[in-house]
């Protein structure tokens, strides 16, 4: 079993300098969003519940809400299901979805540095690389497909 990651005083600080309570349920939340690395809520309430059984869905949906709204986690959709979340200071890269085996990767900005700036020379269209998701095959799964 993964080992929690220690507590970042960060977030204990950006909660409170907010006008916001540090309750055990939200930082149970942001431990298991910074442990699971894009989990659907689903997921994080599984973690959580690891520890505090007690933690409904509806507790765990509220807050994401509310840290996704202070900017400590950020959403993206990677399928047609619920969101996943991470860190928001993890946020700024590519997500790649394996449309086979359902694997998540991540990417660079510079990686698709040239299809930004062609959006924005040819279009004026600022790309938000934090919402960005490219689906394809990884590589495990062409390497399966040529075998």
């Amino acid at each position: 079993m993964e080992q929690a990651p220690q507590r970042d005083r960060s977030w204990d600080e950006e909660l409170r300098s907010r006008g916001y309570r540090v309750t055990p349920q939200r930082q149970l939340v942001l431990e298991a969003v910074a442990s699971l690395n894009h989990a659907t809520p689903e997921e994080i309430a599984a973690r959580v519940q690891q520890t505090a059984k007690g933690v409904n869905i509806s507790t765990i949906y509220r807050t994401l809400e509310l840290l996704d709204s202070l900017g400590l986690v950020a959403h993206t959709h990677l399928n047609h299901g619920a969101p996943t979340y991470h860190l928001a200071t993890e946020a700024g890269h590519v997500h790649l979805v394996c449309q086979d085996c359902g694997k998540i990767d991540q990417a660079s900005p510079e990686a698709i540095a040239p299809l930004t700036a062609a959006l924005d020379d040819r279009h004026g269209f600022e790309v938000n690389v934090s919402h960005l998701t490219v689906f394809g095959r990884c590589q495990d799964c062409r390497s399966k497909t040529r075998a």
